[in-house]
This record gives C-alpha cells, structure tokens and sequence, in this order.
C-alpha cells in the first residue's frame, strides 16, 4: 500500500526570494528512513528545498529525493523485512570488508536517476572519507551510484569504493550532519537531520514491546536466513571464542546476549558519530535542527520503515511549519 504521507503536499509553494534553502541528511543506518518522513513534513509545508547533501543513509535518501524517485524508494523500504534485508548481503572473506557491496549498488541504481551527478534535477553532493588521510571528499558530480555507494560505505561491514584515486568510506566518520556541504551547494538556509543524538544517553539499548510472542530482531532473523549464512560463517569465525571444551556456568548463560559483530562495528561507530557531530554542529549551524527521537531502534531494523517515516513526519512537522509561517511573512512583506 502506498503512503499516506507520499499523498501529503501543499498547494502553496513558499518563495525564499533568492535565499536558496538546502536540506542536510545525516549518517544513521536503519534510522536514516525518518528523512523520508521529514522530507513529507517539508512537502506538505509547501518549502521548496533548492539543494541536498546527504551523508551514509542520508546520501541513498537524498540521492533518490534529488532524483524525483522518493516515493518508489519508500514504497521499496515500506515493503522490507528480514528476508529483504539478507537478500542484500553477498559476503565476501577475506576482503576490506564483509559485504561486497554488489547487490547493494543495484539497488541504488534501481531508485536513482542517474548516472552522474550533475544531471539530477535538484543539485546533490555526497560526503566520504578518504581512508587514507582522514579527509572529507564530497562529491557533486561524476556516477551517482559510486558516490552513494562510497557514502554508505560503513569500514569493515561493506569494501570500500576506488573513486578518483582514493578509497572512500563512510562519510559519518567525518561529517554525520553535511551542514558545511550544502553550504557549498550555495545554500543560505539549511534544514537538517540529525538521527544519532540519542545513542550515547543508553536509549539505543531500548526496544520496543512486541504485540505478539517475541521479535527477533533482523540480525537474529538473519543468522537463520540462506542469503546470509556465509555472513554468520563470518561472524561466527571472527568471533572471540573461549578456549575450546569450556562450558558456560549458568551464571553466564543468564547474562544478557552480547551484540553480533555487525552490530557493534555500527554501534560504536555511530556512537563517535554524536561525539562529531556535536563538535561540527557547534561551528557550522543550520537554521533548522530536526532529531527525531529514534533511541530505540537497531541499526540495522529496516523493517521498521513505516514507524521510522511516521517518526521523522511527526518530530519535522512543527519546526517545519514554523519556518513555512516565517517564509509565508516574508512573502507577504515583499509582496
């Protein structure tokens, strides 16, 4: 079923009178599906958002939006489970990274209007990090997919991407908010997301109340998946063992499962991601500050779009409107 925010637009598009408006998407994995929500939030206010940069989750959201392809990649995330999920898994070992990103690529291209850049209809910049100086690449044009591909690139989950003689990785290990990159897109009001706040105050380790029985969360549907046991092979190898014949007291069985090896690579690396984006935020302000309260959902629970997409409607909609009224003044006194 499609959207009933995908159905949510004003018939009234506010002017900016040559202040150009940019939209900031950040880093957060799974929680990046709230920016479909917020983008809805800025539709129904009938804000046109002149210019869009995207890190990580934000870069595929954001590459799609600039495309005029949002309501397909919604449509595609409202309809993922777990079986979806691992169908994007093709493991590879050993490799810089655990997944080779293949599969995923194809999805990218399916839900973006391509190939490069600089042909989209609305200006677009991508944010990485070149693994080997520590330096933020953002990309404005050449193949849209590398870019997005790059952006996502979490280090040592999916390889890195080979783009104009550098390796690229995730764009969150230097900007988890690209504020500064839509500037450089030449916009002078910004709006932007940032989903990872809430990660180091311990509500990521909340989870929801299921209705029925109990969830399994996607990392656990996952190890039972075929698409994925060559990843739970993986992990499993990787994984520090005890040594070999010792049992488990019952003391230890009783303790609390300990995170899957994917699952901390992005934990901890969203948690150094708050730490960023809280310097960066500091300095380089938007004119808007969205955090949709996403504390309690995994990383990697894609099947939880449609409560994420209703949480960044919801979290946007006042602060958007807000800024609709300021710019619906403005209007009437240039008018």
């Amino acid at each position: 079923m499609r959207s009933l925010l995908a159905g949510r637009r004003s018939d009234v598009e506010h002017t900016s009178h040559g202040r150009k408006i940019g939209l900031a998407l950040g880093s957060g994995s799974a929680r990046g599906l709230a920016h479909i929500g917020v983008i809805r939030a800025i539709e129904e206010a009938g804000i046109r958002v002149d210019v869009v940069a995207g890190t990580s989750i934000g870069a595929l959201v954001g590459a799609a939006y600039a495309s005029g392809r949002l309501d397909a990649l919604e449509l595609s995330f409202r309809e993922f489970d777990w079986k979806t999920v691992g169908s994007l898994f093709d493991p590879v070992f050993p490799r810089s990274g655990l997944i080779d990103g293949k599969k995923i690529a194809k999805f990218i291209r399916a839900h973006v209007l391509g190939p490069n850049i600089e042909h989209l209809p609305v200006p677009f910049s991508a944010v990485a990090a070149d693994i080997a100086n520590g330096e933020e690449v953002t990309m404005c044009e050449g193949d849209l997919v590398e870019a997005v591909r790059a952006s996502i690139s979490v280090p040592g989950i999916l390889t890195p991407v080979h783009r104009g003689g550098r390796l690229l990785v995730d764009g969150g290990l230097v900007d988890p908010v690209p504020v500064s990159a839509v500037r450089a897109l030449g916009a002078d009001l910004v709006i932007a997301v940032d989903l990872n706040h809430e990660i180091v105050t311990g509500k990521q380790a909340r989870r929801r109340t299921p209705r029925r029985g109990v969830r399994k969360t996607i990392l656990e549907r996952l190890s039972m998946s075929e698409y994925a046991r060559a990843a739970t092979m993986i992990r499993e190898r990787l994984r520090v063992r005890k040594s070999s014949g010792a049992l488990r007291s019952r003391s230890a069985a009783a303790r609390p499962a300990s995170p899957g090896m994917i699952e901390l690579l992005l934990s901890s690396l969203h948690i150094m991601q708050v730490r960023v984006t809280e310097s960066r935020l500091s300095i380089e302000k938007p004119e808007v500050l969205i955090r949709p309260p996403l504390g309690s959902v995994h990383l990697l629970e894609f099947d939880r779009a449609g409560e994420m997409i209703e949480i960044g409607y919801a979290s946007a909609r006042g602060p958007i409107r807000e800024l609709a009224r300021q710019l619906e003044t403005l209007d009437r006194s240039n008018s």
